[in-house]
């Protein structure tokens, strides 16, 4: 990484947190302390209102400001296929919004930034979902954004179908599929189903999250299993 890219990365570090240790930088930063130190010292020279002290941590003054579009070549590639793999593997909303936020990062960034956009080879086909699928995978988002309760026909990897009425948690995606994570109703137990063996999908009523069956439960009850 270039001194200048680390200088950067220091002062996003330090606004996006109330104290950072120079241990955390040398680690995140893969330098050493002493390196953070003297970075600090010069980024504190050139104006950076940077507070604190070796061996307490830093922070910046909450008043201070920097351009925030700075991205390395590798944090815009980062992006790039982000985005478009939202735009290829999620819902028909989030595909929208992310051809939007792409076209918004690209105009924001400096000429030669806006070039190795345009020149990245990083792409995701979208053939792996159907509209039907992103869809359905639009409902669950907003169900789990606004708790509220999704029912729907289900068949499963053995071709038996169900009726299912469950509490939407969350939604993972696993390369070839998207599943949704969610406390089933009628098992009385956590499960995970296929977006694309979903049909027939219907928004119920709002619930509330119980601690037994929120995505911290979710997840313990994954591990274990």
């Amino acid at each position: 990484m270039r001194r200048a890219d680390r200088l950067f990365q220091i002062v996003q570090y330090l606004r996006s947190r109330r104290v950072t240790t120079a241990t955390q930088l040398s680690k995140w930063l893969e330098v050493s302390e002493r390196t953070i130190y003297r970075d600090i010292q010069d980024l504190s020279v050139s104006g950076v209102p940077v507070e604190g002290e070796a061996g307490v941590g830093y922070r910046l003054e909450r008043s201070f400001d920097v351009p925030p579009i700075m991205f390395t070549l590798n944090e815009v590639e980062a992006l790039v296929v982000g985005l478009r793999m939202a735009e290829a593997w999620a819902g028909e909303e989030l595909a929208a919004a992310s051809r939007s936020a792409l076209a918004k990062v690209t105009l924001a960034l400096p000429a030669p930034r806006r070039e190795e956009v345009e020149k990245t080879r990083l792409f995701a086909p979208d053939f792996r979902m159907d509209r039907a699928t992103r869809r359905t995978f639009d409902q669950l988002r907003r169900a789990i954004s606004e708790q509220l309760r999704v029912q729907f026909d289900y068949v499963d990897l053995q071709e038996k179908a169900s009726k299912r009425s469950v509490q939407p948690i969350s939604l993972y995606y696993w390369g070839t599929a998207w599943t949704l994570g969610a406390w089933c109703e009628s098992r009385k137990d956590f499960r995970n189903f296929r977006v694309d063996r979903m049909s027939a999908v219907v928004q119920g009523e709002k619930f509330e999250y119980a601690q037994e069956r929120s995505l911290e439960a979710f997840l313990a009850a994954m591990q274990r299993r």
